[in-house]
């Protein structure tokens, strides 16, 4: 039986890995903002600790600390995706997982190093959930 490592290394063998570059960059930069998360009226996530990150033409995404947001909202789901610059992504719904909590958050748990930052982050589909970013 192979062991773990060996079981990981054959799984990243068929995942093409890419770096950021000048023909896709990626920056992640702590948002200074404070970000609440609601679906309806409930907070799922309230922060002054985001981090923003910035992929190529994308919109910035938020990705919220682990610990600003409400687990107890979350239900892990199978859904699972791949992207060659950020690695693996898990998803979670939020409960109740009426049609727009369905598959509405992601994390990547061992992202790949030039996105290091977002480890223990999660990140919230904007057409799923309400993502106010409040100034001071």
């Amino acid at each position: 039986m192979p062991s773990e490592q060996a079981r990981l290394s054959q799984g990243m063998a068929d995942k093409t890995v890419k770096i950021p570059g000048p023909d896709h960059p990626i920056t992640v930069g702590k948002n200074p903002d404070r970000v609440v998360v609601k679906i309806g009226d409930q907070v799922i996530a309230d922060t002054r600790e985001a981090l923003s990150l910035q992929e190529a033409s994308y919109p910035a995404v938020q990705y919220i600390p682990r610990k600003d947001v409400d687990l107890t909202l979350l239900e892990r789901t199978d859904h699972e995706t791949y992207c060659p610059y950020k690695g693996d992504a898990s998803y979670y719904s939020v409960l109740p997982a009426g049609a727009d909590g369905v598959n509405a958050v992601w994390t990547y748990e061992q992202p790949y190093d030039a996105v290091a930052d977002i480890r223990e982050h999660v990140a919230f589909y904007p057409n799923k959930v309400s993502i106010e970013i409040i100034t001071d």
